[in-house]
């Protein structure tokens, strides 16, 4: 992972100290609330429905044990004692006061960490795949470049004040594990040979209105990185809207000019400045490849099964989270290990100061003081000696955070909604937690198989509602919290990305739990033998869950007092 310089520090104090100067001028009527607005925003202080929020940008989801350490101190000594991992590679507090704001970003720049473009009309935290440098699917390890575009980018005053957040990902492997297809510009790794080849997406995004990016460019050099993604932000910050928050994104643009369109006048700003000073040269990409520590790789160790010395249900118990939270690693002798911040009794992507310190000793201990952090809000060590995987496991089970819930719905994703969130329209954790619940028996997540549910609070779809298998969105009717309900989305892992579609009508907060266990008993009814949720619903159409889901208001309104049916009625 990039290892931040002591010139990285110094700036970053500096920004701190910037902010802190700033809020006291608008203490003492320097500066207007709306003055000091985009000011905060830039430094990712926003002010949430019950307080202020500070969001930490993780730089494509890479942190080390003293980065978790601070984390953690910061969470307790300004905070409540936890954090939020977003969907994005944040991590948020939610109670921070506006005057403590500069104190920890002050505490979290000696350690290389910071707000910057982790909010405001910027380009935002780039992001990338998990298991990148890892996969034993990948191409080309994307770090580097994604570091490239981060340092380009972020204070670039061109990227100030664009006309809405501008989202990038990277990634390097077939399978879209970062969720390019959602981002307002991604790249994708082609080739390796005999250059280093990108595919270029643009104009993706959930919200309002859902798109897949097209296809902008089949393929550009790494050297083009930046001059080419100036090239789109040019023609963004030109042509994108001002007057009009909700179609101030690039996506709204790319579909009002269309594709073809807009790849044209890409593509004639780039000509004009393609060989000029954003032209990468090969010292450019050594220079950051240097800045990266990596892991001891030569102290892989395959595991011995006759070092596993469990019987009956803890030997069950070791096989389900070997199975489900130990993943593939292209280094010999080494695992990744997935830590699920999931469960009845926490919020998705929840973590508390105190937990977060156990899982930095765990990370030295077992991965040589790596973690990243996940797009489904959970954490993983990247660099686990197989033989260590017994007494890792043991480790994590005693923190009660070895939970066997990889790719299952227990794993399942949702933002803090109205709990939290100004922006909100329904909450979202209560949700989480009833499904949580209902589900809780391992046995029974293994039986349904495995499954992606989404939840968001409002459109703005920090839950990634939208490519969950089942996906859920809280909407506001009449100053009421009802949820509707989505399938057959899918966010590009193991498949092309595909977005749900709205099942039937909108159900009240009570009633959502009940449907997704009806449209889950219909679906357990149905499948054919080793069928995924996901297969059966296009096998057997979405009609058919629709009318299971909708059983529950029918019986919600026929047992409601003073409320009946004739025969023949709906409701």
């Amino acid at each position: 992972m990039y290892q931040a310089s002591e010139f990285d520090i110094s700036r970053l104090k500096e920004r701190a100290t910037q902010l802190g100067a700033q809020i006291v001028r608008n203490k003492e009527g320097f500066l207007t609330d709306d003055q000091l607005k985009p000011l905060r925003l830039q430094n990712g202080l926003y002010i949430q429905r019950h307080a202020p929020m500070l969001r930490i940008a993780i730089a494509y989801g890479m942190l080390n044990s003293a980065q978790l350490r601070a984390l953690a101190q910061v969470a307790r000594r300004y905070d409540r004692g936890y954090g939020h991992f977003t969907t994005r590679q944040n991590l948020q507090l939610n109670w921070i006061s506006v005057d403590d704001t500069p104190l920890a970003l002050s505490d979290l720049a000696e350690v290389g960490l910071h707000g910057i473009q982790s909010s405001g009309n910027c380009l935002r935290n780039i992001t990338s795949d998990a298991l990148a440098g890892i996969a034993p699917d990948e191409l080309l390890d994307p770090r580097p470049y994604a570091e490239l575009l981060r340092q380009w980018s972020t204070f670039h005053p061109e990227f100030a004040f664009l006309p809405r957040k501008f989202k990038v990902a990277l990634t390097g492997t077939p399978e879209d594990r970062a969720l390019v297809q959602i981002h307002d510009l991604a790249f994708e790794v082609v080739d390796v040979q005999p250059v280093v080849t990108f595919r270029v997406r643009v104009g993706g995004g959930l919200g309002r209105t859902p798109i897949l990016g097209p296809v902008l460019r089949e393929r550009l050099e790494w050297s083009d990185l930046l001059s080419y993604t100036h090239a789109i932000m040019r023609v963004y910050n030109e042509l994108g809207r001002r007057d009009n928050l909700t179609k101030a994104r690039i996506k709204i643009l790319v579909r009002a000019t269309g594709i073809d369109v807009f790849r044209q006048m890409v593509e004639q700003e780039w000509e004009q400045h393609k060989n000029g000073p954003h032209k990468l040269p090969d010292a450019e990409l050594a220079r950051i490849k240097s800045s990266f520590v990596e892991p001891d790789w030569s102290m892989g160790h395959p595991i011995n099964a006759s070092e596993v010395n469990l019987t009956g249900p803890a030997l069950t118990a070791w096989n389900r989270w070997r199975a489900r939270n130990v993943l593939p690693h292209r280094r010999p002798g080494f695992a990744a290990v997935l830590i699920a911040l999931k469960g009845a009794g926490r919020p998705p992507g929840d973590v508390t100061s105190q937990e977060m310190e156990a899982i930095a000793n765990i990370a030295d201990t077992y991965s040589q003081g790596y973690i990243r952090v996940s797009h489904s809000q959970d954490l993983l060590l990247p660099a686990v000696k197989e033989s260590d995987l017994p007494d890792l496991y043991e480790s994590l089970r005693q923190l009660g955070l070895a939970d066997s819930l990889g790719g299952l719905i227990g794993d399942l994703v949702a933002c803090p909604g109205g709990d939290y969130c100004a922006l909100a329209n329904a909450r979202s954790l209560p949700i989480a937690e009833e499904i949580s619940k209902r589900y809780a028996d391992l046995d029974a997540q293994e039986n349904i198989g495995p499954l992606d549910l989404r939840i968001s609070g409002c459109m703005n779809s920090c839950g990634h509602h939208h490519v969950g298998h089942i996906g859920i969105l809280g909407v506001d009717k009449d100053g009421a919290a009802f949820y509707q309900l989505l399938l057959g989305g899918h966010s590009g892992h193991g498949a092309p990305a595909t977005l749900g579609t709205i099942i039937g009508r909108a159900f009240a907060e009570d009633e959502i739990a009940d449907a997704v266990e009806q449209v889950l008993d219909t679906y357990l009814e149905h499948r054919l033998p080793g069928e995924t949720f996901r297969s059966s619903v296009d096998r057997l159409g979405k009609d058919l869950f629709a009318a299971s889901a909708d059983t529950i208001r029918i019986s919600t309104i026929r047992n409601a007092p003073g409320l009946s049916l004739n025969a023949g009625e709906s409701p």
